[in-house]
């Protein structure tokens, strides 16, 4: 029996119980393991059990009471989590947020909330928020690194403390608050997500109907453990006993070669990483044989269409016939020799990227480009791509092994309700019509702390308005087609869905990150950061002047001319192609978009807002031509 075999909906089935059956069930099992941390770290579900009791006792001992809101400010490490477990199990609400966030942001969230106690990564973290936390009253500072301070307590200062005092578990159920999670949207100030020890039962016990892991596993992890979508699915895997692996991009190569994984939590941004290193070593082959795997990528990517049209699993042929069908398998059949000439020969190899174990990878935090899904299709990587908001714990929907339809994210999780309805009326639509996507469910959050305003806006009788855009199959399959609020709107009236074109322009090799842009304007525009090597190395085979002087490379006519000719042939290749949805004009921006200059999200998403403003002299620069 695994720990999440409890009887499903009780009231007092939390993750303290969860807990208590891993460390009772599979007490001698490696629970985490930080390879990179000084010195290394691995735990036992009992040993880990021990340090969140004891983590929570601490917090008792030093007053902490159940309710009580305690600002969790840092980033992934096993640290994090005995800090976030022991809160809630201490009855405390959680608050979590980034190291790295703003400190205005900080501060803002921390006086939102009326936190009393802060959990900070070092002091180096404190002393940038220091300031805030004095404003705000901030009763108690405990490091999560060993360091000391006057008025700062160690974390195994806290342990000692919590040890010797003992924990005095407190009665939780699944009503009570347990986390508030802000939004790191994409402009204002962010909004507290109230989730309860409910919500996040729901994803642990759920979570199950997606993929089926087993005692002994592993999964890396390596994305931000503060944010919903990675805190949720390591839930998830630590009650079914797995071992979690903590890695970063710098060590992901490395660890997905060595730990050997079976789960990998991914967003998109990772499996471009992953296809720009195998598209770059392909380079560095002998023509011939890039030839070679060329042509046979591009047979197997018929082959995959045949199989999904065969198999109804192809959201452009939903209403094929049975002759249709069956000509597909046909196809399918004859073309299989070559698609398994091409595993043996390359595909196989590329696996051994994601190592030998390597069963599946949850995607999520944004839209999987079709390329890629194709792509990974066709060497045989299974990506599960899913669905959800930190307002939904997040997860709403997610694609199963057994009927992997590429170009959705999936149908619903169990006990979840999507339904698709009309922009301006709420009325429902027919099935195949887009419109905004609302959901129900056991996930959907309580509301937006200490905001009525915004709460009422999203939450009517039950029923959560995403701000997505999408439609549903006939078997239920949800598909995302933008965001209701990013739609751009032309000075024609037109509605333009941005991330759709970017998630193809950005197949180009010369581009790296792109956003679009052209609200209220006759035609759209482009923000773009160059892949700077890729345009160096074409420069040199033209043997342009300007391939010595990367400022004369980005100005130069001829690279603006190439740039041009890549967003005309990515977007007329779309499915769908419009008009409207020609990129006439673009502006090289002088640094990427990362969470560290504020352009994107944890997650990596753009933060549309700040690069507008940011940017606003390139922009008018589009325009005023």
């Amino acid at each position: 029996m695994t720990p999440t075999s409890t009887p499903t909906g009780s009231e007092t089935i939390t993750l303290l119980t969860v807990c208590t059956l891993l460390a009772e069930q599979y007490g001698t099992l490696t629970a985490i393991k930080d390879p990179h941390a000084q010195p290394p770290l691995e735990l036992t579900y009992k040993e880990l059990f021990e340090r969140i009791q004891a983590f929570a006792g601490g917090l008792q001992a030093l007053g902490v009471q159940p309710g009580d809101k305690v600002a969790l400010i840092a980033d992934n490490s096993p640290r994090w989590l005995m800090a976030d477990l022991g809160s809630l199990f201490a009855g405390a609400v959680d608050v979590p947020r980034s190291a790295i966030a703003d400190p205005q942001e900080l501060g803002y969230i921390i006086q939102n909330t009326g936190c009393t106690t802060l959990i900070i990564e070092d002091l180096k973290t404190y002393d940038r928020i220091r300031s805030f936390a004095q404003q705000q009253g901030i009763e108690r500072v405990i490091l999560l690194s060993d360091e000391s301070r006057e008025g700062c307590l160690s974390l195994s200062d806290l342990l000692a403390k919590g040890r010797e005092a003992g924990f005095k578990p407190p009665q939780l159920t699944r009503s009570q608050l347990a986390t508030i999670i802000h939004t790191s949207g994409t402009g204002g100030k962010p909004k507290g997500v109230m989730l309860s020890h409910g919500n996040i039962m729901h994803q642990v016990e759920h979570t199950e109907d997606v993929i089926q892991p087993q005692a002994g596993m592993k999964s890396l992890a390596i994305l931000p453990t503060w944010h919903s979508y990675e805190r949720s699915c390591e839930y998830f895997l630590l009650s079914k006993a797995l071992t979690m692996i903590y890695t970063d991009a710098r060590h992901l190569k490395t660890d997905l070669q060595e730990e050997k994984p079976h789960f990998l939590i991914a967003v998109p941004r990772i499996w471009e990483s992953v296809y720009e290193g195998i598209q770059k070593k392909m380079k560095g082959q002998s023509p011939l044989l890039r030839r070679l795997v060329q042509t046979l990528i591009s047979i197997s990517e018929r082959y995959v269409i045949c199989s999904r049209i065969a198999n109804q699993r192809s959201i452009r042929h939903l209403n094929t016939s049975s002759s249709q069908r069956a000509l597909a398998r046909v196809g399918q059949i004859l073309l299989f020799p070559l698609h398994k000439l091409g595993d043996l020969l390359a595909y196989r190899k590329i696996r051994q990227a994601v190592g030998s174990n390597f069963q599946h990878a949850i995607n999520g935090g944004g839209a999987l480009p079709s390329h890629l899904d194709t792509f990974f299709e066709i060497v045989g990587i299974s990506i599960l791509n899913g669905y959800g908001l930190t307002e939904t714990s997040p997860i709403l929907a997610a694609r199963r092994p057994h009927h992997n339809v590429r170009g959705t994210v999936g149908p619903p999780l169990p006990h979840t309700q999507i339904q698709i309805v009309d922009l301006e009326t709420r009325k429902p639509l027919p099935q195949g019509q887009v419109g905004l996507i609302c959901a129900q469910g056991p996930q959907v959050m309580q509301g937006y702390y200490n905001n009525p305003e915004a709460t009422v806006k999203v939450l009517s009788d039950g029923w959560f308005n995403t701000g997505d855009l999408g439609w549903l199959t006939p078997d239920h399959h949800l598909v995302i087609t933008g965001r209701a609020k990013d739609t751009i709107v032309l000075s024609n009236g037109e509605n333009i869905e941005p991330q759709p074109l970017e998630d193809v322009c950005v197949r180009s090799p010369y581009i790296d990150q792109i956003m679009i842009v052209g609200q209220d304007q006759k035609q759209l525009g482009a923000l773009i950061h160059p892949n700077k090597e890729e345009l160096m190395e074409w420069a040199e085979s033209q043997g342009l002047p300007e391939a010595n002087s990367e400022t004369a490379l980005l100005a130069s006519q001829t690279v603006r001319a190439l740039i041009l000719s890549e967003l005309k042939q990515q977007v007329r290749n779309r499915p769908g192609y419009r008009s409207d949805d020609a990129i006439t004009d673009f502006r090289f921006v002088p640094e990427p978009f990362t969470p560290e200059n504020g352009l994107l999200t944890q997650t990596l998403k753009i933060r549309r807002l700040q690069v507008a403003e940011r940017y606003q002299h390139l922009i008018h620069e589009i325009y005023s031509d």
